[in-house]
């Protein structure tokens, strides 16, 4: 075989070599894909149980249970892409989770058309959807790392927090919306994230969002988004550090939604900039 021969053969091997090694990622420099699709997840199915408790809470108002759907919808279409996985670990956690989301798609479903049906719901079944939803995080979460970890790509550290930002606010939101709600006349607990107080949790928020309004890194891009975003949590920061005083979900649910919203956004910024 001549010289030029085994070049080509060479260059057709580590071609065939590299392009199996970058199915994964398309830059091993840049974070893989299915992390943000996992992220997105995550905000989707606290949404959906925010606003089943928004369902119950606002006297059965049959909006909240299109963006049940919608948010159900979503998460199965963002499970659905995220397939290609960097090692074992990741792949047996992934077949979990799409266990999990089936099932809690299924209850959740189920406690919905019960509401819209009956116009109120046993309280166990409730109890169980929460308890679901909170090891569904839990292994997205642990799924979310084991990602990183085989892959060798980590999130940059301004978009992980802007992420995590997202979230709590999630979180908050769901606990406070289960505040408000009740079935059978009781009222549904939710321990948010680790059994935190509403209150805790804001505490919590306000010191991260104080963190992204200072990073250095931040352009006239960001900090003007991140300064939009902290006018609207002032907005219900009160209301939620005094959760006890009156409730007020309307409010909460809807400014908390335009401050995920706003997050992402910001998170978008940092993750094009690899912040």
């Amino acid at each position: 075989m001549s010289s030029r021969s085994l070049l080509a053969v060479s260059l057709s091997a580590l071609l065939a070599f590299s392009f199996s090694s970058l199915a994964y990622s398309a830059n091993a420099s840049n974070e893989p894909e299915e992390l943000l699709k996992l992220h997105q997840l995550r905000l989707a199915a606290q949404k959906s149980l925010g606003d089943f408790y928004m369902l119950n809470a606002m006297e059965g108002d049959l909006r909240y249970a299109r963006l049940i759907k919608e948010s159900l919808q979503a998460g199965h279409a963002l499970l659905e892409k995220i397939k290609t996985m960097p090692g074992e670990g990741s792949k047996a956690l992934l077949a979990q989770l799409e266990q999990q989301w089936s099932a809690y798609e299924g209850e959740l479903n189920l406690l919905t058309e019960t509401l819209k049906t009956q116009g109120y719901t046993d309280l166990q079944p409730v109890a169980d959807l929460a308890t679901r939803s909170q090891q569904l995080l839990a292994l997205s979460t642990e799924l979310y790392s084991k990602i990183q970890q085989e892959s060798g790509s980590n999130v940059p550290a301004l978009t992980q927090l802007s992420r995590d930002e997202s979230m709590l606010m999630e979180t908050i939101s769901v606990s406070y919306a289960a505040r408000s709600a009740s079935v059978g006349g009781s009222f549904i607990g939710f321990g948010g994230e680790n059994g935190k107080s509403i209150d805790q949790l804001a505490n919590e928020f306000d010191i991260n969002l104080n963190k992204l309004e200072q990073a250095p890194q931040n352009t006239a891009e960001t900090r003007q988004a991140v300064a939009a975003i902290i006018v609207k949590w002032r907005y219900i920061e009160k209301s939620l550090k005094n959760y006890n005083e009156k409730s007020v979900p309307f409010l909460i649910n809807k400014y908390s939604n335009r401050i995920t919203d706003g997050l992402e956004a910001v998170s978008a910024q940092y993750a094009a900039k690899k912040l």
